[in-house]
């Protein structure tokens, strides 16, 4: 799907599978459309379903900015940890409730602020405290017992129910992501697939949910990763048109509300760089952004440079891809 060219010779090559469904199936496919993947965390607007469709959301107040951090791999910046921490403070619980456990931000500031001060991370800084809060807001609503990372727990039964309907396929089995939540397996058409769902919701509950987190995502591309990180470069870019989020191990979905389309990729090796120009690839080729635009610059066609600023080489994409 992508390749690295330097001095005039094919350096790398970046094998993988992507799939651009509508709600009634594959549109269009590269690779392998049956290969089952874990989604890791490309699939949070699917993991935030039951927090909307069971009115625990409504009941607790949230807004657009806690669905969006629900839904986010956040960076850990002041925009992130307070309204998580705020969110918490409001459910009467606190950083020791989370099950996601901590590690150093990603953000430079709040990362510097703990270093300088000789402070350690905590739960909030993790980068699925948004998505952890919105578990302990459904589980609240449940009022069920703590440990919802549980695969057997309510909150995450629940989840699993709200993934095998809107994928269409029953779970492949599933692994304990980063943030020790179950992430559950499926096809990347099947991803694709739940990504268009989104794209076209229907009525009822669970289309009223997916526009509700839809919107929420759109509204605030800052809180879903963070400056400097591709899923809030490319939804600024795409003005609205797209929501775009990646997953652990190079997946990256993105929704097309205007085309009625859903994007699922995954880079076999699981190399960032790759799947960042993928879906920048696959986000031109449907129109969305512009192939002269500075952020398919920046991940695609711009040239790569060392330490000294010298061009040492260039992405590019594979011939076929996107045809």
């Amino acid at each position: 799907m992508i390749e690295l060219w330097r001095g005039g010779l094919c350096e790398s090559l970046h094998f993988g599978h992507a799939v651009i469904a509508d709600a009634n199936g594959v549109v269009a496919a590269w690779g392998d459309p049956g290969a089952v993947i874990f989604p890791r965390s490309s699939c949070k607007m699917i993991q935030a379903l039951p927090l909307v469709e069971s009115g625990a959301a409504d009941a607790h107040g949230l807004g657009g900015r806690q669905l969006a951090l629900a839904c986010a791999s956040h960076n850990g910046a002041r925009i992130h940890i307070e309204p998580v921490a705020a969110w918490l403070d409001g459910l009467g619980l606190a950083e020791a409730d989370l099950r996601c456990g901590a590690h150093l931000p990603a953000d430079p500031d709040e990362r510097r602020r703990l270093i300088c001060a000789l402070e350690s991370p905590c739960q909030i800084h993790n980068n699925c405290s948004g998505k952890h809060a919105g578990f302990l807001t459904l589980n609240r609503h449940l009022g069920a017992g703590p440990d919802y990372v549980d695969p057997d727990h309510p909150v995450q039964r629940a989840v699993r129910r709200a993934f095998e309907e809107v994928t269409g396929e029953e779970a492949a089995g599933w692994g304990i992501d980063g943030c020790s939540a179950p992430n559950f397996a499926c096809s990347v058409a099947g991803l694709a697939l739940a990504m268009a769902r989104f794209a076209r919701p229907g009525d009822g509950r669970r289309g009223q949910a997916q526009r509700r987190l839809v919107k929420a995502m759109i509204a605030h591309p800052e809180l879903v990763a963070g400056e400097g990180r591709a899923c809030t470069e490319l939804m600024r870019a795409a003005g609205g048109r797209a929501v775009v989020k990646t997953g652990a191990e190079a997946v990256f979905v993105a929704i097309l509300p205007e085309r009625g389309l859903g994007v699922a990729l995954k880079i076999a090796d699981g190399g960032t760089r790759a799947a960042e120009a993928a879906i920048t690839a696959l986000l031109v080729h449907l129109g969305i952004l512009a192939e002269g635009d500075p952020v398919v610059q920046r991940y695609l066609t711009g040239p790569l440079r060392n330490w000294r600023g010298l061009a040492t080489g260039e992405l590019r994409r594979a011939e076929g891809f996107p045809a």
